[in-house]
């Protein structure tokens, strides 16, 4: 296996998904994850014990499928780009037969996905860097309904890296959506996610509400935040109790909407 660094990550959200669509109660079912973490050798045991790791990427998922599977309703023929998607398997959880999906990655890790998950007729992998506005270029839109989504990425870049991707956004896509995980610097500060570390990543950046990323691109606009905490109380009803509270809410990833 060629993975390095944050790239060895997209393994670690690949197997939460898996594990989590195997348990009884489970709020997803991703057949496609289970399939793929059967055929790859590497050494889960870590991530198998990093709750704080697999707790997260279930809310997220939870979260995220809801979002994305709302807009494609309101958009049933849209074009969506998953950014930095690494071995993110929602198309084949929430296609409903028409929308057109890219997934836009490193050269190495897009090579690795290509491995395991093909694309089809409505699916093409990208082998860029999400910096490289060459990636821009190859998105042939069906409709005028486009939406990017960025998660697992955010906190791992700079400022600037991040500013740079909204700008090529902007630059090349006339009307759009953003759906971006963003991690509040207090995390970014304290939050230690030991199956993370043992790749060698590490969390840089983020801002306290999704607004503020306004700042770094004046052509989008902000419509809301999704706290993650929401899609962590419905797979485990007892953290209803706490949740809620606000100093918590505020050290939790959340997905922030915008708009141009």
């Amino acid at each position: 296996m060629n993975l390095e660094g944050v790239e060895k990550t997209m393994l670690l959200t690949l197997f939460a998904k898996a594990q989590h669509s195997q348990q009884k109660n489970h709020k997803f079912h991703d057949r496609r994850a289970i399939d793929v973490i059967s055929q790859i050798d590497y050494d889960f045991s870590m991530a198998d014990k990093d709750r704080f790791m697999k707790y997260g990427v279930i809310s997220r998922t939870i979260v995220l499928d809801e979002m994305v599977s709302d807009y494609i309703k309101k958009h049933p023929h849209s074009t969506i780009v998953n950014i930095a998607s690494g071995m993110d398997t929602r198309f084949d959880r929430l296609d409903n037969g028409m929308i057109r999906w890219y997934n836009v990655d490193l050269e190495n890790s897009a090579n690795f996905r290509l491995q395991y998950i093909k694309d089809s007729e409505r699916v093409k992998t990208l082998s860029y860097s999400a910096m490289d506005p060459r990636w821009a270029e190859e998105i042939k839109i069906e409709s005028g309904n486009v939406l990017f989504i960025i998660e697992g990425l955010s906190m791992y870049l700079s400022e600037n890296d991040n500013r740079e991707i909204l700008k090529i956004i902007s630059d090349n896509f006339r009307h759009c959506s953003i759906f971006i995980e963003i991690m509040p610097p207090v995390s970014v500060e304290n939050v230690t996610e030991k199956s993370v570390e043992e790749t060698d990543s590490q969390f840089i950046w983020g801002v306290e509400k999704g607004s503020d990323l306004v700042k770094l691109n004046r052509n989008f606009r902000w419509i809301m935040d999704v706290n993650l905490f929401d899609g962590m109380s419905k797979f485990k009803p007892a953290f209803r109790l706490f949740t809620w509270l606000p100093f918590l809410r505020r050290k939790m990833d959340y997905i922030a909407v915008l708009e141009k």
